[in-house]
């Protein structure tokens, strides 16, 4: 029965703070700088949580994510507290 509960997955490239200002002046084509470098694990989150890193992939014209690196258990169970 727990197999079919669904759960957000999240692949993030990276973060950055912005003001509101900034936001407000984006525009099409603006370009956001993030905190990660190009060819950088992204993270893995499930329902927020990290739970692995993994590296951007090109399947025929989607993005997909090759997992490289999974959390250990106990480091998970950390995020729980």
């Amino acid at each position: 029965m727990l197999l079919d509960i669904p759960l957000q997955v999240t692949v993030e490239l990276g973060r950055t703070n912005r003001s509101v200002k900034d936001i407000l002046e984006l525009s099409s084509g603006s370009i956001i700088e993030l905190d990660k470098l190009a060819g950088e694990p992204v993270d893995i989150l499930v329902n927020s949580r990290l739970i692995a890193k993994g590296e951007v992939v090109v399947i025929d014209e989607n993005f997909g994510v090759r997992i490289t690196d999974i959390v250990s258990p106990s480091d998970r169970l950390k995020q729980l507290k």
